[in-house]
């Protein structure tokens, strides 16, 4: 007879262990396989373990869906949840940046302010700097001015009685008679031709008489007198200007040598020395270009 093996013919209770055998074995079965062949993946509730969660706001892992931590059938509230974090911090960061920048702009404008004071410090500085060297170039030239004049004005008195001998002339008179000749005449008026426009002179008349005594000097004194009033009617010699001396027979050096031995007088003459200080050679040809007290040239 035979045997044929039914599940027809098994109990009910022999069924379902058999059932639960069945789903035993497989996963068991299914677990050998890995493990003697490749390596056995990991779950994957492990590997999910292994992703780096991002960190919302509030430090609160974020939930998963179906398709993991990407969706891509987020919603915009769930992209917008995900994304104002972000957005803040770029907005702080906005703010840093614009507040720098414009710490930045106002130190650069105290700069340049602080550079353009100093600039219009200097640029006052300098100014005056230059007036200052042109005041005291201008008081050096008054001081050199005021010493040239000075020093004039000292060679001026000194040479106020320093009188030196410009030419010298010989009036004779014949018989002692105080009347001039023609040739007198014309002697006096070439002296005083030579003095006209002239200032700072003088002239020395010394009159002379070979006669002895006080007849000699009376006559010597009528030969001055004669020579004076031609000039100062003639000529218009100012009287100040003539100093006269009746000298009689006194002896005198000649007119040549002062320092000669003196003679003894044998006509009756004048002898008229045009004498000249030197404050007359100046004003005769005074210096071009001199300054005086006042920085202006002298004409």
């Amino acid at each position: 007879m035979k045997s044929q093996f039914s599940t027809r013919n098994l109990f009910p209770s022999q069924l379902a262990v058999l059932v639960l055998a069945t789903a035993v074995g497989i996963p068991a079965f299914a677990q050998q396989a890995q493990t003697s062949g490749t390596p056995q993946s990991e779950p994957p509730s492990a590997a999910l373990q292994q992703v780096p969660s991002v960190a919302s706001p509030s430090n609160t892992p974020a939930k998963e869906g179906f398709w993991g931590r990407v969706n891509p059938f987020a919603r915009k509230t769930w992209v917008k949840r995900q994304t104002d974090p972000i957005n803040d911090r770029l907005g702080e960061l906005d703010g840093v940046n614009a507040k720098n920048a414009k710490d930045i702009k106002d130190v650069d404008g105290r700069a340049q302010a602080g550079i353009h004071q100093a600039q219009s410090a200097a640029d006052a500085a300098n100014e005056t700097a230059t007036a200052a060297g042109m005041q005291a170039q201008t008081a050096g030239n008054t001081a050199k001015g005021a010493d040239i004049h000075v020093n004039q004005l000292n060679s001026t008195v000194n040479g106020l009685d320093q009188y030196h001998q410009v030419t010298a002339v010989e009036v004779a008179f014949r018989g002692g008679v105080p009347t001039l000749s023609v040739a007198a005449r014309k002697q006096l008026d070439d002296l005083a031709a030579s003095v006209t426009g002239h200032q700072g002179y003088i002239l020395e008349v010394e009159a002379h008489s070979p006669a002895a005594g006080s007849i000699g000097i009376q006559n010597s004194e009528r030969l001055a007198e004669a020579v004076k009033r031609y000039l100062v009617t003639e000529h218009q010699i100012p009287v100040y200007r003539l100093h006269a001396v009746a000298l009689g027979n006194a002896l005198v050096a000649t007119a040549d040598d002062q320092n000669a031995t003196p003679a003894r007088v044998r006509t009756s003459s004048v002898s008229i020395r045009l004498m000249e200080n030197s404050l007359a050679a100046q004003e005769a040809a005074p210096p071009q270009g001199v300054a005086s007290l006042n920085g202006a040239e002298q004409p």
